[in-house]
């Protein structure tokens, strides 16, 4: 089961934030179909955050089609978003948490670990495009 964490710094609403983090949770096969979300009273008392807030992202979850809610007993995972292999993805995740390590040992916090790995991926983007 996916556990919530909100980052005031994000840039993103607490709702946008939770929508997010089961997105992505969903494209790196963390949730599968069937799974269920946590409960809306449990995510208010972990996060001290507004039920409504809550409920609104599982409602845009919702609406994209990739849960369900079941009234009575809890919002459940209908769809996924995983593009590749669980074998392929771990491999990556391998590869990217060595780059971090180095990253860190260079002296780079975690903001510009965050913007280094932006540019260079909307710039290798750019590349792919032209």
């Amino acid at each position: 089961m996916i556990e919530f964490h909100l980052n005031g710094r994000s840039g993103l609403s607490p709702y946008q934030q939770l929508v997010q983090q089961v997105r992505h949770a969903l494209r790196l096969g963390l949730l599968r179909e069937g799974d269920q979300l946590p409960k809306v009273k449990d995510v208010v008392a972990q996060l001290a955050i507004n039920p409504n807030t809550v409920l609104k992202a599982y409602r845009e979850l919702e609406h994209d089609g990739l849960v369900a809610a079941r009234p009575g007993v809890g919002t459940f995972v209908t769809a996924t978003l995983n593009g590749g292999s669980n074998a392929a993805l771990g491999a990556l995740r391998q590869d990217l948490e060595r780059w971090l390590v180095k990253a860190r040992k260079a002296g780079l916090d975690e903001e510009s670990i965050e913007a280094l790995f932006t540019t260079t991926f909307r710039s290798a983007a750019q590349e792919d495009i032209a």
